[in-house]
């Protein structure tokens, strides 16, 4: 017979549907498509051809497949990756950015808001990235060259004014070059900001920009 002709295969049926509403997620369908490929099985296997080529109808279906244990621990990349729907400007006050920020970064909360304003960006990822790239304010760009972002130019590292421009640079090219191309995550962003193996990073800081950054956010959004 066919599964799906009588009463009892449909309670079935609903029944192994509902305990499996998690894997249906998982395998990026609705509950709809899955229903109908479970379905598809069970019929092959009622009539004695369980071996013959089921094709899926929905798109990806292998691809989209992605089993995790719920109990391990999301590491940094995970977090950069898809703990915030959005990196665009979102309100936060300027007291809670000047607590975690030190040397030539102290104080400059209210620089950070003002730029993540006034260039849709999130002024948490802008103050994250300044702390990861100075050490908190402490590096020789920021104090030498009130460079606050790694910034290049022809000629290296750029020189700045004061650190508010050098903020206020930050926060246009991250707006117009990352988030503006589609670049919507820190792991995103990373891989054309601080790329792993460039030929400007000799000892390979690069690897260690994700987990530097995603921790710094982590704090200021917390």
């Amino acid at each position: 017979m066919k599964i799906g002709d009588d009463w009892f295969t449909k309670t079935m049926l609903t029944s192994t549907l509902s305990r499996n509403e998690k894997l249906s997620s998982q395998m990026g369908t609705t509950n709809s498509e899955f229903a109908n490929l479970f379905t598809s099985v069970l019929n092959e296997m009622m009539n004695g051809d369980a071996s013959s080529s089921i094709q899926p109808t929905f798109p990806s279906f292998i691809e989209n497949m992605t089993f995790t244990n719920e109990n391990s621990n999301m590491d940094m990349d995970s977090f950069a990756s898809n703990s915030t729907e959005s990196l665009r400007f979102q309100s936060m006050g300027a007291e809670k950015i000047n607590q975690v920020l030190g040397g030539k970064l102290k104080g400059m909360g209210e620089v950070f808001i003002q730029a993540g304003k006034r260039f849709n960006v999130d002024p948490a990822l802008l103050a994250a990235i300044a702390q990861h790239e100075t050490g908190n304010g402490s590096s020789k760009a920021a104090n030498v060259k009130n460079n606050i972002a790694g910034m290049m130019g022809k000629n290296g590292l750029r020189s700045y004014p004061s650190i508010e421009e050098s903020i206020m640079d930050m926060a246009r090219n991250i707006s117009k070059n990352y988030l503006g191309m589609g670049l919507t995550s820190i792991t995103k962003i990373a891989g054309k900001y601080a790329p792993v193996g460039a030929e400007n990073d000799p000892t390979n800081l690069n690897n260690h920009w994700v987990t530097g950054v995603s921790k710094f956010f982590g704090q200021l959004k917390a």
